[in-house]
């Protein structure tokens, strides 16, 4: 986590206004919830890995967009240095503009019990503007720094969806490539520029032994299993998916593979789907 406060292992009862997982073999809460076999698996939040504070560094250019048989993707999204901010106190207001009115109030910690957490996009005087977990995606608001912790962390996730690949990048180089499972033609892992927003434990089976939840939402699943199709990035007990078309959205990993990652990857850190 960008800040240094310790693992939280309280378990949260997910509500109704619930966040769920589109995930491969049904929808995953990601929170915690009390179920039975073949119901949304119950969570655990866990502590996701630290970075130390540090001067955000600017943006390298990104890298020309690739060429696939359906069309040209979007330039690669992994920065060398990527800023994250980690809420203070128990709450986090969010305006549409830099000192404009209050919009919302975010808690935290979140529903699930993880910490409030920000990928930020950018900064102004006594304000950042922060990629918010809600729909439509890519939706961002501005906090007051005086709210936020910020740190930076080096790196970024990209997943790309011809290949079934997730690349894993450090300092804006690709430090290794990961098989991974994405959604069918029929419930396809949405595109764009993400970010991991917390990091839970799934305390039943088919989910693996670890699960982030992202900013993202499913174009596809606007409301299954109480919420709104929130992407996740987690483990799989069908480890014969992988490499292939096979979720309803979320990206599927081998379970050594998302504990690697688990044990590497801050809240906040990029996370793209190509």
């Amino acid at each position: 986590m960008p800040t240094n406060e310790p693992t939280r292992r309280r378990r949260a009862t997910l509500v109704a206004a619930a966040v769920a997982v589109v995930c491969a073999a049904g929808i995953a809460t990601v929170a915690l919830t009390t179920g039975t076999p073949g119901a949304v698996p119950s969570r655990t939040p866990v502590a996701a890995a630290s970075t130390a504070v540090a001067t955000p560094t600017p943006t390298p250019t990104p890298t020309p967009a690739a060429t696939t048989p359906s069309g040209p993707q979007e330039p690669v999204d992994a920065p060398a240095s990527s800023t994250v901010a980690a809420a203070k106190g128990a709450t986090v207001p969010v305006s549409a503009t830099p000192g404009g009115a209050r919009t919302e109030q975010l808690p935290n910690p979140q529903a699930s019990g993880a910490p409030l957490v920000f990928r930020v996009l950018d900064q102004r005087d006594g304000w950042v503007q922060v990629q918010l977990a809600q729909r439509p995606n890519g939706s961002s608001g501005w906090v007051p720094t005086s709210a936020v912790t910020l740190s930076t962390t080096p790196y970024a996730i990209v997943v790309d969806e011809a290949t079934n690949t997730l690349d894993l990048y450090r300092n804006g180089t690709v430090l290794h490539s990961y098989a991974v499972a994405t959604g069918t033609g029929g419930t396809p892992t949405p595109t764009g520029r993400f970010a991991l927003t917390e990091l839970l434990a799934p305390t039943n089976g088919g989910y693996g032994p670890y699960a982030y939840g992202t900013t993202a939402f499913s174009d596809v699943l606007n409301s299954f299993g109480g919420g709104p199709g929130q992407i996740g990035l987690h483990g799989t007990d069908d480890a014969s998916s992988i490499g292939t078309d096979a979720s309803h959205g979320c990206v599927r990993m081998r379970n050594a593979d998302i504990t690697t990652l688990a044990k590497t990857l801050p809240l906040g850190t990029p996370f793209q789907v190509r």
